[in-house]
């Protein structure tokens, strides 16, 4: 079509709409987000992606429909420029993309620190970080470790927040294992949360489940240290028949392995074996006395 054909349809009162610079919409009512993230698209050109809220809400990591600009990546040599709407950001680091519904999308972490690193609110910038890791979208370790490798320009409050939540992660350690134990058949357990090694260079906070009826403990920290971390647990150790052991990451990366080793785990001890190395789908399953004897 011309493009005096095109201006004459777009033209107020027109059914069709100029959303930005070679993009239309063949209709004349508001668009939805849906529609304005494409439009994005479409505006940034090839290999560009959607990151921010945008990306957090379509993963699930964000429970609220975004607003304000699209926040949208394109290669550093690309001379696409922010318009309306978008939010174009250039960068050395294009992530590779997972594709959500035909968008591409960056992997949780950088989508989580673009967009706390534009936020102003610090209480906000908290918020994000721990909704993306209270649903298990990723781990503290991502979150640091992207950034410490991204852009240091608005990095400031995120490495605050960050700093702020080490004590804590207990709290969402805690929240993926009461999730997996909720859609295990089994009975709910007593929770208990113990100090890390002392000698730690950053001692953390451990969580336990403990099942007295069947006498199994299910300790969540760093195996390297269980040992001393199920001793710290006091009596349910003591008289814990068996001792299920997986660590955070395994909660977060593997739900279904560690829900299928934790039944695995609970029928063992409910007949009653004990003493030996037993086998479960995924994590150490072994009786304490073994454990204690090394």
């Amino acid at each position: 079509m011309s493009g005096s054909a095109i201006d004459a349809r777009c033209r107020s009162g027109g059914p069709w709409q100029r959303l930005l610079p070679g993009v239309l919409m063949l209709s004349s009512g508001p668009p939805c987000r849906e529609q304005l993230v494409r439009a994005a698209l479409l505006y940034a050109g090839d290999r560009a992606v959607i990151t921010g809220l945008d990306a957090l809400h379509r993963q699930g990591a964000w429970p609220l429909e975004p607003s304000g600009p699209v926040h949208v990546l394109i290669p550093a040599t690309r001379r696409v420029t922010s318009r309306g709407f978008v939010l174009v950001e250039r960068t050395t680091r294009l992530p590779d993309p997972r594709h959500h519904a035909g968008l591409p999308l960056p992997p949780t972490a950088r989508a989580v620190l673009d967009a706390a690193r534009r936020e102003r609110d610090p209480n906000q910038v908290r918020t994000l970080l721990v909704e993306a890791i209270r649903h298990g979208a990723c781990t503290l370790t991502q979150l640091r470790n992207e950034l410490d490798a991204g852009s240091q320009r608005g990095s400031a409050q995120p490495r605050q927040a960050l700093q702020s939540l080490t004590g804590h992660v207990h709290l969402i350690t805690e929240a993926w294992a009461r999730r997996i134990v909720a859609h295990c058949p089994i009975p709910p357990p007593s929770w208990l949360i113990t100090d890390g090694l002392p000698n730690q260079s950053s001692p953390s906070r451990v969580v336990h489940a403990w099942w007295q009826d069947v006498g199994l403990l299910w300790h969540i920290g760093a195996r390297a240290h269980h040992r001393q971390c199920v001793a710290s647990a006091g009596h349910s150790a003591v008289t814990a028949d068996t001792v299920l052991d997986n660590t955070p990451l395994e909660l977060h990366s593997s739900p279904e392995d560690v829900r299928r080793g934790l039944a695995a785990a609970y029928l063992r001890a409910a007949s009653g074996r004990s003493g030996g190395s037993l086998s479960s789908d995924h994590g150490a399953v072994a009786g304490v006395g073994q454990l204690d004897d090394g």
